[in-house]
């Protein structure tokens, strides 16, 4: 049987570490970047020509106008038969186009909401799809190869856009969790009778109902900074906050959870908030998203992708 081949667009936090995943399982990745270091080819016509076919291509870029570029030079360069799958954040919405731009020129289409962040190359990813049931099938080696081992970490989700919606939702659900943990913690600080908040989110691993992957995660950043004094209380919001509390609005179905911990990221850009010292900490160590770091020397914070410890 011939190797398993994969175009892999986009080589950054993610899309590297997947590459990486894939082909320890044995399945052949050609990969570009932008950044000509981390690229396998020079350009998408390139990655387009190394492939056999059928050909498959993963995108992993930034949502938006970045997915749209390259979906509509894929359009292009792709035969019918091939297919794209749309693997970054983006918006459900934008797949209905994608699909239909690329079914035009009989190109099949499928979306994949991953979820793993920097830890996925070791743990696996988890993936929301949406598609045709033909597709689905024709990929399942490379979902196999990328998911968690075990029954879990991959669901066909549905039709075209049920993958990044089932994502977003994902998303919006990770925000109130990581909301709640601050709050908590910024209580448990605030107080002058609790000795040790970091043991006591400590304690909470084993045997609470309330015990998470995000919980050890902020367990591990107290271990780097046990009060967070290193970090500015700024969170960024990705997008698929603001695009949960949207659908929600659409759908009339009532989110206040999800959308207090979306206001509460605004709020920090307002002034320096100790619960967003910890989702900021939080987002850094899941997802290595950067965080700012206080410079009370200088005066100004300072924006990095490292870990802060």
């Amino acid at each position: 049987m011939a190797s398993i081949q994969l175009g892999l667009i986009g080589l950054g936090k993610m899309g590297g570490n997947m590459r990486e995943r894939l082909r320890k399982a044995g399945i052949t990745v050609v990969g570009y970047d932008r950044d000509p270091t981390r690229s396998d080819v020079d350009s998408l016509v390139e990655l387009v020509d190394r492939l056999e076919s059928p050909r498959t291509v993963w995108v992993m870029v930034p949502a938006g106008e970045a997915t749209h570029s390259v979906i509509d030079q894929l359009s292009a360069l792709l035969k019918p038969g091939d297919i794209v799958v749309d693997g970054g954040n983006s918006r459900w919405t934008d797949d209905e186009k994608h699909a239909k731009l690329l079914h035009a020129r009989g190109i099949g289409f499928v979306d994949a909401g991953v979820s793993g962040g920097v830890w996925g190359l070791q743990n696996g990813y988890a993936l929301m799809v949406g598609g045709d049931k033909e597709h689905i099938q024709w990929l399942e080696p490379i979902f196999d190869a990328l998911k968690p081992e075990g029954p879990y970490g991959f669901v066909h989700a549905g039709r075209v856009g049920a993958g990044h919606f089932a994502k977003m939702v994902h998303n919006g659900i990770e925000y109130a969790i990581m909301q709640a943990y601050a709050e908590g913690w910024e209580l448990l600080e605030k107080v002058d009778f609790v000795d040790n908040v970091r043991e006591v989110f400590r304690s909470w691993q084993d045997g609470t109902v309330i015990r998470s992957w995000l919980l050890d995660l902020a367990v591990n950043a107290l271990d780097e900074d046990e009060h967070l004094e290193k970090l500015r209380g700024y969170a960024e919001d990705s997008g698929e906050g603001r695009w949960t509390v949207q659908a929600a609005i659409d759908n009339a179905v009532p989110m206040p959870a999800v959308a207090a911990a979306l206001f509460a990221r605004f709020s920090s850009r307002q002034e320096d908030s100790p619960q967003m010292k910890m989702v900021a900490a939080l987002r850094n160590q899941f997802g290595g998203h950067a965080v700012e770091l206080e410079r009370p020397e200088a005066g100004k914070t300072a924006k990095t992708a490292e870990k802060a410890g």
